[in-house]
């Protein structure tokens, strides 16, 4: 169909040259009288030129528009769904069965890890509790012996500073149990343990497994990296030119891999500082989940600028010609030889954004946009027959 409607186009063209052609130069019949220059910016047709060309006139309308920004970024998730594993205290590793995608839930056991020192610190925390317990008992004897005046201050003031040292170390100890992985209220003298496990703080995806059983970690070492990938962000890369053009709550649309599939994200954020390479930031959350979207991909993405009402025609009612963009606007309806003729005006505009079929434009000043009937259908066709107009004898 598309090949059909070119060739139509075009002999209607061709037809539209040879009548404008023979139109030109001198007006037939008297010769002696002089011939009719027609402006360098005028296109005149006959009805019949009209009607086989399907010219339409339109209002130059007032609309909605909005531009779109083409950026690529990358694929990542947020701080909060990403955890770099690592134990505060090393050890040497007992165990681990996990390989990088392997599904974790939040509080799932990683590996084993052991140490001397996790006895040690048990130990240590056991008796300081026993040690506690009795100084919290003299301490509550000795306070009720001061009530009744049985007890000296000075003595009552060295057990409720023992008790009180007493319990800034059993809690400083607890402390440290809890770093490792033990639960200080299920520890008993019975169930000391040189192992303890490593646990993931989220749920989610092994992405890296950096130990082996029978290595030895130091507490700076990251023994496993998890992520989150149930909500994924992106994060895109804009030139400063375009920092006006975005903001929190815009939508956009973005491919990976080529894909012809589009996928939806929303900006939540904007960065506020412009790089060395005059770029900046933007970060949007995936909308919909997606098994082929992964973090570290690179994405092509479209962000929908903000919606403004502009001065718009449809996109086929602008010409250009020579690196310039005009439109044809009815001029005036005349007689010649008894044969109806109407006159189109080229006037050049400037060209803004499009969307949805039709493009913003600026009119040059003085021009009347509420009055002028613009051509929004057969715009090239006449941009056609001006072209040619004169190249062909008859």
């Amino acid at each position: 169909m598309k090949k059909y409607s070119f060739i139509s186009s075009a002999v209607i063209s061709a037809l539209l040259i040879v009548f404008v052609s023979c139109n030109g130069g001198k007006k037939p019949g008297n010769e002696n009288k002089g011939a009719e220059v027609i402006p360098e910016d005028i296109v005149e047709l006959r009805d019949d030129q009209i009607k086989l060309a399907k010219i339409e006139t339109g209002a130059i309308e007032t609309r909605s528009l909005s531009s779109t920004i083409k950026v690529r970024g990358t694929v990542t998730v947020a701080p909060q769904n990403s955890a770099t594993v690592c134990m505060p205290m090393g050890g040497f590793v007992k165990s681990t069965n996990l390989l990088p995608g392997s599904i974790v839930k939040k509080g799932q056991t990683l590996a084993i890890l052991e140490n001397q020192e996790f006895v040690d610190i048990q130990k240590n925390y056991l008796e300081a509790k026993n040690r506690f317990e009795y100084a919290e008992a003299e301490y509550n004897r000795h306070n009720e012996l001061y009530k009744d005046d049985v007890y000296s201050q000075k003595n009552l003031q060295q057990v409720t500073s023992e008790y009180k040292s007493m319990k800034a170390e059993v809690k400083a100890l607890e402390q440290k149990l809890k770093l490792i992985g033990i639960n200080p209220a299920g520890l008993h003298e019975d169930e000391i343990s040189s192992s303890v496990a490593v646990l993931t703080p989220i749920s989610g995806y092994v992405k890296s497994v950096n130990i082996n059983i029978g290595k030895f970690v130091a507490p700076s070492d990251i023994l496993f990296e998890v992520v989150n990938i149930d909500k994924l962000i992106l994060e895109l890369t804009l030139f400063e030119k375009d920092a006006d053009k975005v903001s929190a709550g815009q939508k956009i649309r973005f491919f990976i891999n080529n894909e012809t599939d589009q996928h939806e994200a929303v900006i939540y954020q904007t960065g506020k500082f412009i790089d060395a390479d005059k770029t900046y930031k933007v970060y949007a959350n995936v909308l919909e989940s997606c098994k082929n979207l992964m973090p570290g991909m690179y994405v092509n993405a479209i962000i929908e600028a903000t919606s403004n009402k502009v001065t718009a025609l449809p996109s086929d009612a602008i010409v250009s010609f020579d690196d310039k963009n005009y439109i044809f606007v009815f001029e005036k309806s005349k007689e010649e030889n008894g044969r109806p003729f109407t006159e189109y005006r080229m006037i050049q505009v400037q060209k803004g954004v499009t969307d949805g079929g039709y493009t913003e434009i600026f009119l040059p000043e003085g021009f009347s946009s509420t009055t002028a009937k613009v051509v929004i259908k057969g715009a090239y066709t006449l941009l056609s027959a001006k072209k040619n107009a004169g190249d062909m004898a008859c």
